[in-house]
């Protein structure tokens, strides 16, 4: 059938449309290949004929500098130092036994080296980089580079690695870095590909391990032109990564030096912190490790030494070990009982010496007795007898309530490894873990600090500046990170009355500037304010601790320390004598207030910053028991007493 004109003229215009957008899609196809031709062409023709010259263009990822680690006024504790390694990746080295081979004519390695290398070569997979060599010198370093044609796969490398320079000092808080494990590897959901990089060091304990992000940084990236024998030609492009954060500690380095050389090598510990703000000053546990050996690669026997020493130097006794706190505990169950209302200040039981229970004697430290005592003076003379009573009249439960007010059985939040909670036993604990009902005689020995309480140094430093402040003091680790403070928590009232804390404060005074105070004979009196000690259980195996709470010009302090070597932890007085008794005699030892080659001690000094101590012990009590250490006997125990700020004021015996 013949088309109309009309029909003709439409035909005609629907087929000029399509030719329209044919013709345009052409266009557009043409002009996007053309574009992709230059570009393949023109603009990467470089690195297209690099690949057709048998040259590959590889990324690789740079590690970050890790972030330093700060002391409170600015003393790097932690750093990192240029270190020169060389690393073999299977797939480019073709025969890694051959490469080897001829590696070991530029550097020493021991048969046993290399054929362990060469496991681990095996078992990596074949683009993963191994550390054949680390912390090579410079003409080690120099060597492998100018054969590099020779040595197929190899890759001498400069980097950074961890150094801590104040040594043993801060092992135990900052703990340290190391290589990264599988195991590492299998505790992280989905791992940052940098973690893959050879000899990447990877924070394994304490600040380290806990602050690991903020200190890991950001891995950088560079494109490097490698030729098909798998060397090195040229740096295409290099883009830096981010240093990890800069971390600034509340401690203080000169302070945390002076308690680790005064505790030397003693199995002990002291913790020493700011009471207004609960800034930890220092944190020195006894017998401390070089840090440094770890990140280096420690040898057998020096980590078989150090697990092997009966003072257990891998242990931050600060806040892993719990042990018996003995007579420092003796401000709770009199705080319990002051605000139980069932005694007053004026209260008074009579020491003869012991006291009798279900047929039991429980006897008190002095055989002769106290006669009549107060709370004042309970705490003074530290009468056993007192607490006895008091702890029957009371009940544990009004103790343990007391005890976790003040801190003891609470897990106090640090980036520190392992903090232990301790134990403030109640009879509903001892139920439950013991499946037996409380009994008297549990009362009368947790009363003193014994039977099943344990406590920890930094536990010991808390309960003193609580009782000290009054309110809730909590420590803190951290002041800044990368600039950014760390706020200083608000602490709430404890809600304690404060003319029963002013009781026993003056215990506490007494203690050290009474006429009879167990800690008078350390001659401090000029400036303590407040003291507490706890008197080592007589016999071969025994802890012992001191804790207290001083005064100086401008804000209160507390004080804590066990030991003989340790109980003058914060007062350099320069010719004060010191009475200990060790393995059955009695010694006199002088204390000076310089350290070696005549340098003097830094100290808190008078009208400094307020700090508060906690407690030292020659070794972790069992947790299940509250009884004394049972591992090994501790070298000696004496009685002292400290305050910060003592300077040079003390007088002469």
């Amino acid at each position: 059938m013949k088309k109309s004109p009309r029909e003709v003229i439409e035909s005609s215009r629907s087929i000029t449309r399509r030719g329209l957008m044919l013709t345009g899609i052409q266009a557009a196809v043409v002009a996007t290949l053309g574009w992709r031709l230059k570009s393949m062409q023109l603009d990467r023709a470089d690195e297209f004929r690099l690949l057709s010259d048998g040259n590959s263009v590889k990324l690789r990822l740079l590690p970050p500098a890790r972030g330093l680690i700060h002391d409170r006024h600015g003393v790097i504790i932690a750093g990192n130092e240029a270190n020169y390694r060389a690393t073999i990746t299977r797939e480019e080295a073709g025969d890694p036994g051959a490469v080897i081979a001829r590696l070991r004519h530029l550097i020493p390695m021991t048969d046993t080296a290399a054929a362990a290398l060469l496991a681990d070569i095996g078992r990596r997979s074949a683009i993963t980089p191994v550390v054949v060599a680390d912390r090579l010198t410079w003409d080690q370093f120099a060597s492998i580079a100018v054969n590099a044609p020779a040595l197929p796969g190899v890759t001498p490398e400069s980097g950074l690695s961890r150094s801590y320079p104040r040594g043993g000092d801060f092992a135990h808080v900052l703990g340290y870095v190391g290589p990264v494990s599988d195991y590492d590897l299998s505790k992280i959901e989905n791992p940052d590909p940098v973690l893959m990089l050879p000899e990447f060091q990877l924070g394994k304990l304490g600040v380290e391990a806990k602050l690991e992000t903020d200190l890991r940084g950001k891995a950088g990236t560079r494109r490097v032109e490698v030729n098909s024998a798998g060397r090195e030609m040229r740096e295409l492009e290099r883009i830096e990564g981010e240093q990890g954060a800069t971390v600034q500690m509340t401690l203080d380095a000169a302070l945390q030096n002076f308690a680790i050389q005064r505790l030397g090598e003693e199995s002990a510990a002291a913790v020493v912190l700011d009471v207004q703000t609960g800034d930890i000053l220092a944190s020195a546990s006894a017998p401390t490790f070089d840090p440094n050996l770890f990140v280096r690669g420690i040898s057998g026997p020096d980590y078989r030494a150090l697990m092997e020493h009966d003072h257990r130097p891998l242990a931050d006794k600060t806040v892993q070990g719990v042990y018996p706190p003995g007579s420092t505990f003796k401000m709770v169950p009199l705080l319990a009982g002051l605000e139980s209302g069932l005694i007053d200040g004026g209260t008074h039981y009579y020491c003869p010496g012991h006291t009798t229970v279900a047929g039991r004697r429980f006897h008190c430290w002095s055989r002769a007795g106290h006669g009549s005592v107060g709370p004042v003076a309970s705490l003074e003379r530290s009468c056993d007898v007192f607490y006895y009573e008091l702890a029957q009249k009371i009940g544990i439960d009004r103790i343990a309530a007391m005890a976790r007010r003040l801190g003891i059985g609470v897990r106090h939040e640090l980036p520190m490894s392992a903090i232990a909670e301790g134990i403030a036993p109640d009879r509903a604990w001892k139920r439950a873990r013991h499946d037996q009902e409380w009994q008297v005689g549990d009362s009368i020995n947790a009363s003193i600090g014994q039977g099943y309480v344990l406590a920890s140094p930094l536990q010991l430093a808390v309960m003193t500046a609580r009782v000290a402040t009054g309110r809730e003091v909590r420590p803190r680790l951290v002041r800044a990170v990368d600039g950014t403070p760390v706020p200083v928590g608000d602490f709430p009232d404890l809600g304690l009355s404060d003319a029963h804390l002013r009781i026993a404060r003056a215990g506490m005074d007494a203690v050290m500037n009474g006429d009879r105070g167990t800690a008078a004979r350390a001659d401090h009196r000029a400036g303590m304010a407040h003291g507490g000690q706890d008197r080592d259980q007589p016999g071969p195996q025994h802890h012992g601790s001191r804790t207290g709470a001083g005064r100086d010009l401008e804000r209160p302090a507390a004080v804590g320390a066990a030991r003989p070597r340790a109980v003058r932890l914060l007062c350099p007085v320069r010719r004060a004598a010191l009475c200990g008794v060790g393995r059955g005699r009695t010694r006199r030892r002088r204390v000076g207030g310089r350290g070696p080659g005549g340098a003097r001690h830094p100290a808190v000094r008078p009208g400094g910053r307020a700090a508060a101590a906690g407690r030292l012990s020659p070794r972790p009590a069992r947790r299940d028991r509250g009884d004394a250490c049972k591992d090994a006997p501790c070298a000696r125990h004496g009685r002292a007493g400290v305050r910060p700020g003592a300077g040079l004021r003390g007088r002469r015996r």
